[in-house]
């Protein structure tokens, strides 16, 4: 028996509206009820039923805690329903790779969460929106779906890889080094090497039920360039940071001005994640060090892995 879709909207471009050319628009002004209703042949890839709901009606490049936790707990019940098979995302595209990670850090692995988003604002004249929520819908029917997802122009990305790539571009998103997981083509799942990725346990699924709205352990990114001082570490340090995540140059190399703070903020008791600013390739791991490296993550990625670490704690 065919099970429903939640669709759960949190706002972005896909919802947003402005001139037909597209410019100059602004994000999050649509319901996720309009953008379900606007999509001819929604129905037909959710045989078992479609729901639509609105989690947060945000720009996301102002994401926050507190739409996360709401996203989380809507998540959650979702889920555990037995009559649901999936669940997708509408997401801004600026952090749709931060709420990724998160869920995937935090959710069950035994029904797929597919984020999705678009790059022209709805009332775009040729607007990208319809289709990938189409394909979102499709995947989070698929029966071998699991995890967290994203599906972008027709590409399958899983959590830990999909990155904003392009500012500008339909195809903004990429998986750098991994690949994509699969692709979305004329209302078919294909599975790269004609298998469906495997999924893991959540990292941090206790915490899940228990998120607070406000209140997350405060962790800033810095980066290390010619130059760096490390005034700013010595700064955050003071006023009560918790974490820090360095985008370091290359394999994970600091300017010595900038370790140097570094290691007055770890005697402070502030935990420090380094990862590299590179965008393709991993850095090697570090030893010996009064910090540790972010384990391949990007430094937003690392961000979130640390800011729930420190809530685990």
């Amino acid at each position: 028996m065919a099970k429903k879709i939640v669709v759960l909207g949190t706002g972005g471009t896909i919802a947003g509206t402005g001139p037909a050319g597209g410019a100059g628009y602004t994000a999050a002004q649509l319901g996720v009820q309009a953008l379900v209703a606007g999509v001819p042949g929604l129905a037909q890839a959710a045989p078992g039923g479609l729901l639509a709901e609105q989690v947060a009606q945000v720009d996301s490049k102002d994401m926050g805690c507190a739409v996360w936790q709401a996203l989380v707990r809507r998540c959650l019940a979702h889920l555990a329903d037995p009559a649901v098979g999936g669940i997708v995302v509408t997401h801004g595209t600026d952090t749709l790779e931060e709420t990724a990670w998160l869920l995937h850090a935090l959710l069950p692995v035994d029904k797929p969460v597919v984020l999705t988003c678009a790059m022209r604002p709805a009332t775009a004249l040729a607007p990208d929106g319809p289709q990938n929520l189409l394909d979102a819908v499709t995947l989070a029917a698929h029966p071998q779906a699991r995890g967290v997802l994203a599906v972008v122009a027709g590409v399958v990305h899983g959590a830990r890889e999909v990155t904003k790539a392009h500012p500008q571009r339909l195809d903004a998103f990429a998986s750098p080094d991994a690949g994509p997981f699969g692709w979305v083509q004329s209302g078919a799942v294909r599975w790269a090497h004609d298998r469906p990725p495997s999924v893991r346990a959540p990292r941090h699924g206790a915490l899940a039920g228990r998120l607070p709205a406000t209140g997350w352990p405060r962790v800033e990114i810095v980066l290390s360039h010619a130059g760096a001082d490390g005034a700013l570490v010595d700064w955050m340090a003071a006023g009560g940071v918790r974490g820090i995540v360095v985008a370091a140059t290359g394999n994970g190399t600091l300017h010595e001005a900038l370790q140097a703070a570094l290691a007055r903020a770890v005697a402070a008791g502030v935990q420090v994640r380094i990862a590299t600013r590179c965008p393709l390739g991993r850095m090697a791991a570090i030893e010996g060090a009064p910090w540790q490296d972010a384990a391949g993550l990007s430094p937003v990625k690392a961000r979130i892995s640390l800011m729930l670490a420190l809530m685990a704690q």
